[in-house]
Parts: C-alpha cells; structure tokens; sequence
C-alpha cells in the first residue's frame, strides 16, 4: 500500500467511487434509515465528500456534514458515510478517513464527531468503536448514535 491522501470529487473519482464494491453482507448497513430520510435535506454547503486514494487508485469514500445549525445534535458534525472498498478493507483506509474528517471537524471549531449506524452483524459497530467511538444514544429507528470527542 501506498501514500493515502484524500480528494476532492470529481468526474473520474466519481466513477470509481460509485463502483467500490464491499464485503458480502455489508450492502445492508450502508444508508441507515435515520440518514435516508435526512439526506433529502442536506445542504450541498455544508456536505464534505471525499475519496481516499492509494496511489491513483480510488480504495474508500467518506461523506461528512458540517451544519452547526442542525436542529439535531447528531446531524451538526457527522460521518454521513464512509465506504472501503472490500479487498482493501482492514488495511487501516477507513480510519485514514475518519481521522481526516476529525481533523476537518476540528479546524471547524467543532469538539465532537457523531455517526450513526445500524446494529447487526456484518455492520459497522466493531469498527466506529475501534477507531474512538462511543455510543451515546440511539436514534427512533433503533439505529446506535456513537460520538467521538476530538
């Protein structure tokens, strides 16, 4: 593996984005119900997606929202998504990613990072809690709401 950096989106690293595949049984966990129903009303303003290349290769995405604003807590600075593309997962790309919109968020005054996941076992938990996550709260849909305090 190479140098990770992070991009901004664009046409060509849209594509490959769009084509990252995952484990099998992760497609599940992808879009919590809780984002599905807020993402209607993000703010292209306030919305942080990049991709992480190794090289010139595209191996993950993250999605992150920056609304302090937002009538809910966990919607003012949050992983909105982050996705690893299956054969480089475990490879420490995903905490690349996390650590980089922490470090975003902190330029941006903000004090913690929330994200929302849903519970189950090909899902995400094992990993927010592995790169500082805690759960704080659960969302009405059931979904875990972890933070991590920066």
């Amino acid at each position: 593996m190479g140098e990770l950096r992070l991009e901004e989106l664009s046409a060509s690293t849209i594509v490959a984005a769009n084509g990252l595949t995952l484990r099998p049984g992760q497609e599940a966990f992808v879009t919590p119900t809780s984002y599905a129903i807020a993402d209607a009303y993000i703010n292209p303003l306030t919305s942080w997606p990049r991709v992480v290349l190794d090289g010139d290769e595209v191996v993950g995405f993250i999605r992150g929202n920056f609304d302090p604003e937002n009538a809910q807590p966990e919607f003012r600075s949050c992983v909105w998504r982050v996705n690893v593309a299956a054969d480089a997962q475990g490879m420490g790309i995903g905490k690349f990613a996390i650590w980089a919109l922490a470090d975003e968020a902190r330029s941006r005054g903000f004090t913690q990072l929330t994200v929302i996941w849903e519970p189950g076992e090909d899902g995400p938990e094992d990993f927010f809690l592995r790169v500082g996550f805690k759960v704080i709260g659960e969302t009405q849909y059931g979904e875990s709401i972890g933070a991590l305090e920066l």
